[in-house]
């Protein structure tokens, strides 16, 4: 599925709290936007209707986590789950793509940016749905 314009929203999915990010395939570029709370498994979906409506992404990307050998994981179901719930209660457009080591190198680039200070959970789950995202980039424009 290819997004030549508007705005692309990522989201790396867990069960605390999803990481949220914005894009566009102009630039190949994403950034990190904020984090959404889960509370007792349950999305603030309020809080992400309130994103959708403000940036009007022509396209969701949502990580879906694997095991390193490619085979699912617990999180891989709850994550199909939520891209499928998104799509059902916005009517986006909603891909997923494997975020294999996102959060590993969100938290390397962090460190290196600013330290440990900067290893809060919210930055590092926002700058993982970033890093899903031009991965995702990458791989269509490929």
């Amino acid at each position: 599925m290819l997004v030549e314009h508007g705005n692309i929203i990522a989201f790396d999915f867990g069960t605390m709290s999803i990481g949220v990010a914005i894009g566009q395939f102009v630039t190949c570029t994403a950034q990190p936007l904020t984090t959404v709370q889960v509370r007792d498994g349950t999305p603030r979906w309020q809080q992400i209707e309130k994103l959708l409506k403000e940036w009007l992404p022509n396209l969701v990307v949502v990580g879906l986590p694997l095991n390193m050998d490619g085979s699912d994981q617990p999180l891989t179901v709850r994550a199909c789950k939520f891209a499928k719930r998104l799509h059902g209660r916005f009517g986006v457009k909603v891909v997923l793509h494997d975020e294999r080591l996102s959060t590993v190198a969100a938290r390397a680039i962090l460190f290196e940016r600013s330290g440990y200070r900067a290893l809060e959970n919210r930055q590092v789950n926002a700058s993982s749905a970033a890093i899903i995202l031009e991965s995702w980039l990458e791989q269509v424009r490929q």
